[in-house]
């Protein structure tokens, strides 16, 4: 049966159209059942950059944003080894220097991070920050586990469709080359009076000779015979 996180993240996914405010979503639902918090972030790597794609209350925002430019904290060691990170409090905190005093400077004396989608090239850590020493010492980490594993998910799926519209893509430039090819196919065989494969032999041993692209050779092809570059084919949706 499902417990009420599920109930919740499922009505986060049906009441949210991206990826952007999905997180935003899970970020107020992670400060909100965590009370000892005042700032919650979401932080992802993209492309060798830490961004907060989503952040909570107050204070997140600014100590995520000062963890990056020191590469350095929390944060980026839970995203960078896949590991929760507490931190009782900043002001005995000796590791990450000088970020500890800023958070201290900040109003900050407690933070906790969990990893995101670990070990993969959009990992991630979501962060929660205390004006409190030892605010997290007794939090109850499983819902929050929940969130970083839905918050994983989401990526995952964001990712996956990202993919398959790469595919879709390179697919259709596939097609379409192969569309001005089989035209290019055509004209040498009516020139030629030869077979389908001779005139595909024909034209690859022209792009080698020539050194230029096989589809771009078709295309000239096409053109000086029509007058005009060839009609694409490629993919279409359906009426």
């Amino acid at each position: 049966m499902a417990n009420d996180d599920d109930l919740h993240v499922t009505d986060f996914l049906l009441e949210t159209d991206s990826l952007e405010g999905f997180l935003d979503t899970l970020a107020d639902h992670a400060l909100t059942r965590t009370p000892a918090a005042d700032g919650c972030g979401i932080t992802l790597s993209r492309e060798g950059r830490f961004l907060t794609v989503a952040s909570a209350g107050r204070s997140a925002r600014d100590l995520d944003e000062k963890q990056y430019g020191l590469d350095d904290g929390p944060c980026l060691q839970a995203l960078r080894n896949g590991e929760e990170f507490m931190v009782a409090d900043m002001l005995g905190e000796q590791r990450w220097d000088p970020y500890p005093a800023h958070a201290v400077a900040c109003g900050t004396r407690s933070s906790l991070s969990l990893p995101i989608a670990a070990h993969t090239h959009t990992a991630g850590a979501l962060n929660l920050y205390s004006p409190k020493p030892d605010s997290f010492a007794e939090t109850d980490l499983t819902g929050l586990r929940l969130i970083a594993a839905q918050a994983t998910g989401a990526i995952a799926l964001a990712q996956r469709i990202a993919d398959a519209q790469e595919f879709a893509n390179d697919l259709e430039t596939a097609m379409r080359s192969r569309s001005i090819i089989d035209q290019a196919i055509g004209i040498i065989m009516g020139q030629q009076r030869c077979d389908a494969e001779t005139a595909f032999g024909i034209l690859r041993g022209a792009s080698q000779n020539r050194n230029i692209k096989l589809r771009d050779l078709c295309r000239d092809l096409v053109t000086s015979v029509g007058g005009r570059p060839p009609q694409d084919g490629g993919l279409r949706p359906r009426p």
